[in-house]
């Protein structure tokens, strides 16, 4: 039994799931958005359309009856009845693929969005090499690289790449003598002066 929960936390703790999870949950809010955007505002659009050109004043009248019942009505008047009517509901239809092509294009530009994003970072990375590449081999940056460089640089002074120093055309700093060296200079010139005198 342990095992099959150490199983389940493995699955429902990997990345796949997790982001599967915000998937669907975005999703679902996603769709009442796309949802209230194509009855409140395009279906609006699209009656506006009928009306002028079919005489219709909605997409709900739209119907093609296989079968058709009937009923009265209080003031005597012979009317449709929808619930034991066998009908086609074309204003539905038409609905669900206006929602169907406003959540493709979103989810579309969406993709687009994020893969230039990630092409925009796959540049800046193939450039850091590049650049960094010329600057160690002291070659000269072209303009192109070099205004790449002035922009990357502004906005990423850390990770910007920068012109190495090379160890020989910086003098390396004299090494400083340790304690003993101090004394044993000290000493030799005691000797020189006790032999001098």
């Amino acid at each position: 039994m342990k095992k099959f929960f150490k199983e389940f936390k493995t699955f429902i703790t990997r990345g796949n799931v997790v982001d599967l999870s915000v998937g669907v949950i975005v999703g679902s809010a996603f769709t009442a958005i796309v949802t209230a955007l194509s009855n409140n505002i395009i279906k609006p659009v699209i009656n506006w359309v009928l009306a002028l050109c079919l005489g219709s004043n909605s997409l709900d009248g739209i119907y093609t009856y296989l079968k058709k019942a009937t009923t009265v009505d209080e003031a005597g008047a012979t009317v449709v009845d929808l619930a034991n009517s066998i009908y086609i509901d074309w204003g539905a239809f038409i609905n669900a693929v206006i929602n169907f092509i406003i959540i493709a294009f979103v989810v579309f530009l969406l993709v687009k969005l994020i893969n230039k994003a990630k092409d925009i970072a796959d540049v800046n990375e193939r450039m850091c090499n590049e650049v960094q590449q010329k600057l160690d081999n002291d070659e000269e940056l072209t303009k192109m690289e070099q205004k790449w460089l002035d922009r990357y640089a502004k906005h990423n002074p850390d990770k910007a790449p920068k012109k190495s120093v090379k160890a020989e055309s910086v003098p390396a700093p004299a090494p400083q003598p340790t304690e003993t060296e101090k004394l044993l200079a000290q000493i030799l010139q005691e000797l020189k002066q006790n032999k001098a005198e």
